[in-house]
């Protein structure tokens, strides 16, 4: 049986959750797909015209699928793409081309405690994402404190709460409409005391008043810095996968102005079109570090490019 979150040794259980996950983009491209997949002759230049428009469709975006086509096109343009069959398998190699071109940005933390910022416009599943990767966190026998620093959205606090419960962890809070800092001061100082493995802090992310946010994050990281030069040592942020080509203009403020890291793409459970990811990917040249598969505890898990790609073309 299943753990909460998958391991090595755990790859089948991973890659079935990560098809059902992308179900809706995997079953777009098998169905308009599907004559060019039993081609039994060489792809040509219509074959490659339709396939840029199924990537489109799917959410990889114009640039990217774009940039996907050029890769193929000289070796359909010498008759060396044999058929539908070669045809994946090279659109395979180009997807994971992508992914693998983006830096992992991951660093050994080798301080306590680990200091992560979960950072993302409203609505994206911010604070559930927190209290998931508490739970995370505590399957790798890890300690972990939560910051409740979003306070100015009516019931964060008390939404960070009740997966603080769920979780098992102890979380630190201010009243509603107090400072953030001032709550990550405090989470710090109590990190510190209880010798704390990994903090995990919970933002703000009111988009409409986007110059005060942005300042607001670089307060924060100041705070961060006063404890630990390097701090914060991740900032995370949390894409909802639903939103498509519309959240990357939301991630590209975020990347711009908080120093991101890598995504947490939330709402990955079959009804998003999963070719954001590779879009994330090329765009931004940030890594998705985990993937939100669905409303339960162990419903995020760690981001695997090749179980990914594979779920993605193999059905």
């Amino acid at each position: 049986m299943l753990t909460l979150f998958g391991t090595p040794e755990q790859k089948p259980g991973l890659l079935d959750r990560m098809k059902q996950a992308v179900t809706r983009t995997r079953d777009n491209l098998q169905e308009r797909m599907d004559d060019l997949l039993t081609l039994t002759r060489p792809v040509d230049e219509a074959a490659l015209e339709e396939l840029e428009a199924t990537l489109i469709a799917s959410d990889i975006g114009v640039v990217t699928s774009q940039e996907i086509i050029d890769q193929l096109r000289p070796q359909a343009a010498r008759q060396q793409i044999r058929n539908g069959v070669e045809l994946k398998h090279l659109l395979k190699a180009e997807l994971l081309r992508i992914l693998d071109s983006v830096p992992s940005g991951e660093r050994a933390c080798t301080v306590r405690p680990e200091i992560i910022l979960l950072v993302g416009v409203n609505g994206t599943g911010k604070t559930t994402t927190t209290g998931k990767l508490a739970a995370y966190y505590r399957e790798q026998e890890k300690s972990v404190l939560l910051c409740a620093a979003d306070t100015f959205r009516a019931a964060a606090i008390e939404q960070l709460e009740v997966w603080s419960q769920r979780a098992g962890v102890e979380m630190v809070r201010t009243r509603q409409g107090g400072d953030p800092s001032a709550a990550l001061y405090d989470a710090l100082q109590a990190a510190q005391a209880r010798s704390i493995d990994v903090l995990l802090v919970d933002t703000a992310g009111r988009l409409h008043t986007k110059n005060n946010l942005m300042a607001e994050l670089d307060k924060m990281r100041r705070t961060a810095q006063r404890f630990q030069v390097d701090a914060p040592h991740q900032t995370l942020l949390v894409m909802d996968a639903t939103t498509g080509q519309n959240g990357l203009q939301q991630a590209r403020l975020f990347t711009q102005a908080a120093k991101v890291s890598g995504i947490v793409l939330t709402k990955l459970d079959g009804t998003a079109k999963g070719g954001i990811v590779i879009a994330i990917a090329r765009e931004l040249q940030l890594p998705v570090r985990y993937v939100g598969i669905g409303e339960q505890m162990g419903d995020l898990i760690p981001f695997d490019k090749s179980a990914f790609v594979d779920s993605l073309l193999d059905g």
